[in-house]
This record gives structure tokens, sequence and C-alpha cells, in this order.
């Protein structure tokens, strides 16, 4: 057992004394994690013996039970507007997301112990902590990640709808990610941490973290954060003897061909911070270190991060608060982003030598790491994104009022929007979808959309009272742009919020449409001479006259004009 492990449990053993003990801490070998019923037991009796803690539950989760948020303030305030009012930084830490990646679970239930127990708490940091995400995934207990090295029972990753709730928070398709958004819009952290358990390589690193994407922030906010504190953890974690490295995420097979930062949409939860200008980590414990290590290193990551909370809050609240002010009169925002592979740094890093050998089970090459080789060696890092696709914002953006959860989930993230007091005929941008590409197979319950191309035009559309008018002049536009401008990564068009424009409605009948069409030709000769190029340039187009006639009929009177016809209006004057 290593001197840091045996400090960190030593630690803990003065606490007994004076609280209940942890499963994780009853266990000679400290292989076990809570259950739920512990777990809300833990936090009930936390706040049954300290008014510095209090217990809410924010509603029911997809299980039946309800989510639970834990709020920690030294000096007992709890409502959120006092909160701000007296300028003190939020701290919202997330755990069970995917509940078979425990020690969130565990490291928080003896890091809030400790804080209250030796008085820590700091008078400007307010800490909002979700015990358990995941109820469902918690309540499934078992075996089910085969590549983990402990405790012996845990979890399940998937929700009691069988969503992996981290790709849940653009999309919405749970109560559990409808509840974490009133948790983090009635909160407004500035600082969030959502714990979890990395797959993939082996290396010598216990902890491995993923930061909000500089590229993806505010310019300011991105300095700020990489100096006060990304850089800082780094530094202060290998000083406690937890070195860290970022998420291992390989740009091939193994760790030499390169590391690759991970880019988190807004699809994951950091992603969907980043909208709202807060910065993010994702802490990742690798999935072979024995649990006690795990959980010592993100108990110890998380004082490091609470640390620099408390050093840093009061300058992190003033520029969030200006980032607000400047986002209402942003005119471009980025959608997209692509690898930049000529910007490489090269990274320290301690690994094992990796290498291939004949499988005992298939015959055939296989990846394996020689646990008695170490290396210390230095490896390319593909850090940075560059932005792919920018689009100007409109004035206003108009929401047909047929389209209920598209507004519910703007109202529920803060974004101001106005009722039409009567119909109205209004001459607007819209899209057409003229091209995008679909997954073969479902992703969390969708048929996910990329690369999508749209042609705007402008023409004139009724709206009706009750439609509603959104301006871009708020805190809230970068949650606006990046759900409504259909070529956004995890745009509501993406999540197929609007297939049904995809399709067309109303057809033709080949055998007498025939005669129609003819017809339209000789009224038309362009269409005649386009149609003609059109077929020198399609050979499926050329060869099959159903073809022909559909070509002849989209240019016709009676196609409809909502097919492929985003339905939100881009108003460029108000």
């Amino acid at each position: 057992m290593t001197c840091r492990l045996l400090l960190f449990l030593s630690l803990f053993a003065v606490q007994m004394t004076f609280s209940q003990q942890l499963a994780f801490e009853k266990d000679p070998k400290k292989n076990k994690t809570a259950t739920y019923e512990e777990l809300i037991a833990f936090y009930q009796n936390i706040v049954a013996n300290d008014s510095r803690a209090r217990l809410l539950e924010v509603g029911t989760t997809d299980i039946g039970k309800p989510l639970h948020l834990l709020v920690l303030s030294a000096d007992r305030t709890f409502e959120p507007q006092d909160i701000k009012k007296r300028k003190k930084t939020v701290l919202l830490i997330n755990n069970g997301i995917h509940p078979g990646e425990p020690e969130g679970m565990d490291a928080s239930m003896l890091f809030v112990r400790q804080l209250l127990k030796e008085n820590k708490l700091p008078k400007q940091v307010v800490i909002c902590l979700i015990p358990v995400y995941n109820v469902a995934g918690m309540l499934n207990r078992g075996v089910s990640r085969a590549n983990q090295n402990g405790p012996e029972e845990y979890g399940f990753r998937g929700s009691a709808q069988h969503y992996d709730l981290n790709r849940d928070f653009i999309k919405t398709d749970t109560r559990n990610a409808w509840l974490f958004q009133e948790v983090f819009n009635t909160w407004d952290p500035d600082v969030f941490f959502d714990t979890h358990t990395s797959n993939g390589a082996d290396y010598q690193y216990i902890m491995t973290l993923i930061a909000t994407h500089r590229d993806k922030l505010d310019p300011a906010l991105a300095t700020f954060m990489e100096r006060n504190f990304t850089a800082p953890l780094y530094t202060g974690m290998a000083g406690t003897g937890f070195p860290m490295i970022p998420y291992v995420d390989p740009k091939e097979d193994t760790p030499e061909s390169g590391l690759v930062s991970f880019l988190e949409s807004p699809r994951y939860s950091t992603g969907y911070a980043a909208l709202h200008h807060t910065i993010g980590y994702m802490p990742e414990t690798h999935m072979w270190k024995p649990y006690a290590d795990r959980v010592a290193a993100m108990y110890t990551l998380m004082g490091e991060l609470l640390r620099l909370t408390t050093t840093h809050g009061a300058d992190l609240i003033d520029l969030r608060r200006e980032i607000k002010r400047r986002v209402r009169e942003q005119e471009s925002f980025p959608l997209t982003w692509k690898l930049d592979e000529e910007n490489v740094e090269q990274l320290p890093f301690l690994g094992y030598q990796a290498g291939y050998k004949p499988s005992e089970l298939s015959g055939l090459p296989r990846l394996f790491y020689d646990r008695s080789k170490p290396t210390s060696i230095q490896v390319p890092y593909f850090s940075r994104y560059t932005a792919d696709i920018y689009v100007q914002k409109p004035q206003a953006y108009i929401v047909p009022q047929s389209y209920e959860k598209v507004i519910a989930l703007l109202k529920l993230n803060g974004v101001e929007m106005q009722a039409l007091d009567r119909d109205t005929l209004m001459h607007v941008e819209q899209y057409y979808i003229d091209c995008y590409k679909t997954s073969n197979s479902p992703y969390e319950g969708h048929y996910l959309h990329r690369e999508v191309l749209v042609r705007p035009v402008l023409r004139e559309q009724m709206f009706y009272k009750g439609d509603l008018l959104i301006t871009t002049d708020q805190e809230a536009n970068r949650y606006i742009m990046e759900t409504l401008e259909p070529q956004a990564t995890d745009s509501f068009f993406n999540w197929n919020f609007f297939d049904a424009i995809l399709s067309q409605k109303e057809y033709f009948s080949p055998y007498i449409f025939e005669e129609e069409a003819v017809q339209l030709l000789r009224d038309n000769p362009q269409w005649r001479e386009e149609l003609e190029r059109a077929k020198q340039n399609d050979q499926k187009l050329a060869s099959s006259g159903r073809a022909q006639l559909d070509w002849v009929y989209k240019k016709s009177k009676y196609y409809e004009s909502g097919h492929l016809l985003y339905p939100i209006a881009r108003l460029h004057k108000l």
C-alpha cells in the first residue's frame, strides 16, 4: 500500500469517531462502494446534525425516486438569489451519471464529512452536490464493467430507459436531464465537476482529466481557466503524489501515436455547461487501478479544485458576468469545430510498453501492455481545435408554438421569449435543408444527423398568435445559437426534433402527371434545358422515368413548399 494511500486512510480513521462509517471504510480491502440506501442515509444524517447542510429533493427521476441535491453553505445562506447577491462562488459536483464508475460518490461523502467536521467549508464558496444522478443505474447493481478493477459491486451505466445520461443534456429525453437543467439554471454554477472512470489504454496515471475545451469558451474565460484552474490543478496533483494527465484518447491504437484533446459537445455535461459560460472538469480515474487509489485520487482532486475555487472565485464571478454582458452583443457564433492537426505539442507521458502478440483466442495479433516495462516518453498532443462553421445571428428567431419541447427546453435554459399577440405576415429568412447525413444505426434513441448544408431563402411567412419571438440580445445567446441553428453539432435539428419536414406529405400519380409534366416542359423551355443538363450529370436520373417526373414535379406549383423547410425563422429587422 502506498504512503499517499496510507495517509488518506488514516485521515478518515480519525473521522470514524465522529461520524458514520462508509461501506468503503468498513471493508478491510477498501473495495466496496455504498448502496443507494446507504448513500442517501449518509447525507440525511449529515443534514440532521449540521445546519450548514441541506438536502433538497429536486424532483422525481425516471425510476420514481427523487433527485437529491446537497447544498453546503458556511453562513447558512441557501437561497440561490441571496448567494448571487453575496457574490459567493457556486461549485456544482455531479456524481453517478454512470453509477458503474462510483468513486466520485464515495469520495464526495468523505469530502463532505471532512469539510464539516474540521470546519473547512470556505465562507465564500457554496457547494452544490448531486449524490447520485442516475438513480436507476445505481439501483441496478452488479458487475457490468468487465475491464474495471473493483469495487466488488456497483451500478449500471444505463438509465431506467437505457439511456446514457451523459449524452442527454441537449436532447433531454429523460426526466433526469430535465431535473439537472433545473438545478443548473437555478444555481448557475461558476465551476462544474462531474466524476467518472475511464476506459481504454493502460498507463501509470490514476487520474486523467477532461477540461472544458479552451477553443469553445470565450477567449478571456479560456485564458482565465487555464491560468488559474487547469494548470494549477496539474501542478497541485503532482505535489500530492497523484500526477495527472489529460484524458487518454489515442490518435490511433496506443498513446505513442499521440493524444487528442477530447472535444465535448453539448450532449455531454461539461459541453452543456460551456453553453452557460461555466468552466467544467470531468475527472476520469483509471479503471484498472485499485479502487482505494481511485477514491483517494478523486478525493484529492476535489480538494485541489475547492482550494482554487476559493482563491479565484470572486474574479471568476466578475469575468462570467462580463462575458454574459458581451455575449448579448456578439454577432458571429461558431457552430462546429475540427481538430487542428498542425498545432501539436509534446506531452510527457508515463505509460507502459505496448506491443502485439498472437491471441490465444483467435490466433490473430492482439494489443497488450507490459506493466513490467514502464515508460517515460514524450507523446504528440493535439490539443487545439479551429471553428469550422460560423453563423451570423439574426435580430430574432421565431419558433412556431407547435414545437412544444423546443420551447420548453429554451425556457428551462433561461431563454427570454415573447408570444406574438396577433397573426402576422412577416418577411423572414428561412433555411431549406439541402443536404445532410444520418447515422445508419440508432444512437441514444435517435438517428443522429450530421454534415448539414442549408440554403437560406427570404420569403413571406404567416406566423400566428402564440408563436414565440426570441430576440438575440440576451445572455442565453450561445444556447440559442447552438440549438436552433441546424448546422451546429448538437442542434435540435441534428437530434431529430424536426424530422417531419424531411418527408413529403403529398405526391403524384405517374400515369396522370405524365401529361402535365410534358406540358410544363413545353411551357417552360428553360426547365427542359436544366433537366437535360441534370441527366448528363446524373446517370440514375437519366435512367429513371419516375425520377424525371419527380424532378418536374418539384419545379411545379404542386410541390409543397414546406418539404425540407426548417420551420424556425430568422428575423433580420424587428
